[in-house]
């Protein structure tokens, strides 16, 4: 078990401890929701030296305490006072361990997609914390990570978030869009690593200006008000002020965000980076709006969001576009399908061509789930796909730990 060591300094008196405490051989000291109630009691403690905690375990925590917190404000029966108190129960040791729970987290480890969206959403929505930049940067090597040793995990996982759920909307979103752009970039359009890593930036951080209110849009009934609407179109620039605030002088980065929803249709050849990168994550952020569900609609089916990415605004094939659809695939990772054994699928990876993934029945050809999911080859005639199903039309549970072991 790896651990992160802990100042004595910040743990609380009087409240439960929120994670085990240990000594430097992984022994366990102090339990969580242990209370100490006197300094005396941690200056016991003291003659087993350095104390420690397990990062995963912290990790558990913060997501908790995100996820409550999120639920309390998008409830609107929720009191300022009852924000306030659930605030103030969150130790001070959450804060103090949070830094070195990422620094000591196992690189080799599989990635845990419920942290991610915690750990993005957490950067999002407090972009003036001194730690953004750390963050940023985390949430940027961890999905780099990913994106290199098993891209179709990464599609799998933020295609399903993407189309299952609403929560942590804006975070799930960026790293979709993100992932997307990373393997156009450097499978299709041979960008360089340094244009990559401006453009992975850019999708994590475009929308930082407006985190909050694009959450709220997904579960609200009315259209924007006028208010919302003004906040939508400026928050580009205010992205950017953000990003400034804290210090980001990379142009190419900042000029992304600032245009990436004024990015015009045509070919990407001629255009400045920043151009060129503004026009991929446009099309990209697209493709990622029509997947999810909002208040007011259901998520596209894949395939059709695919189809209007692929033809720009004239009606015309659009290059990003299509440099998105040769990377992910007409099906991707993550989507249903309808076979022509009359079974429903899930793409668990891409295929030698778009046309052709791996997929996993889930329902076979008499509609009854399977209990076991069977692995079918789409090149073969009788498994080949007839038609994408939307996710709203899938009647079994998708466990999502199951599947990724697919991928």
């Amino acid at each position: 078990m790896k651990l992160a060591p802990v100042s004595f300094s910040n743990i609380p008196l009087g409240r439960p401890l929120p994670f085990g405490l240990h000594n430097a051989d992984g022994t366990l000291l102090a339990s969580r929701g242990y209370i100490f109630t006197e300094r005396e009691a941690l200056d016991t403690l003291a003659a087993h030296g350095t104390l420690f905690v397990d990062p995963q375990e912290v990790r558990q925590y913060r997501r908790a305490m995100e996820a409550q917190m999120h639920a309390m404000v998008n409830n609107n029966n929720t009191t300022l006072g009852q924000i306030a108190d659930t605030q103030i129960m969150a130790p001070e040791l959450m804060t103090a361990t949070a830094k070195t729970a990422d620094e000591y987290s196992d690189p080799d480890a599989p990635i845990d997609w419920l942290d991610m969206q915690s750990r993005a959403n957490a950067m999002m929505r407090d972009p003036r914390s001194q730690r953004f930049m750390f963050r940023l940067d985390k949430l940027q090597r961890d999905l780099s990570r990913m994106l290199r040793s098993n891209p179709d995990t990464v599609l799998f996982a933020l295609i399903h978030l993407t189309a299952s759920e609403t929560r942590f909307y804006s975070a799930t979103h960026a790293m979709l869009v993100c992932a997307m752009c990373s393997l156009a970039a450097r499978d299709v359009l041979n960008w360089s690593p340094e244009l990559e890593t401006a453009m992975v930036r850019a999708c994590l951080t475009m929308n930082i200006g407006m985190t909050e209110l694009q959450d709220q849009l997904t579960l609200q009934h009315d259209p924007p008000t006028t208010e919302q609407r003004v906040l939508i179109e400026s928050h580009p620039e205010r992205s950017v002020s953000l990003l400034r605030e804290r210090g980001v002088q990379d142009d190419v980065w900042l000029e992304a965000i600032r245009l990436h929803h004024d990015a015009m249709a045509g070919p990407l050849g001629g255009r400045s980076p920043a151009e060129q990168i503004a026009r991929l994550i446009h099309r990209a952020d697209g493709f990622a709006a029509r997947l999810s569900p909002r208040a007011t609609r259901p998520p596209m089916a894949p395939s059709a969001a695919m189809h209007a990415t692929y033809f720009d605004e004239r009606k015309k094939v659009d290059e990003a576009g299509a440099s998105l659809i040769k990377a992910v695939g007409i099906y991707p990772p993550g989507s249903f399908v309808k076979l022509a054994s009359n079974e429903v699928a899930t793409v668990v990876r891409r295929g030698a061509n778009t046309l052709t993934p791996r997929v996993a029945v889930l329902v076979n050809r008499e509609g009854m789930p399977m209990l076991e999911p069977a692995i079918r080859d789409t090149r073969v005639s009788d498994h080949r796909i007839l038609s994408s199903v939307n996710y709203r039309d899938i009647r079994v549970r998708t466990d999502l730990v199951r599947l990724l072991a697919l991928t």
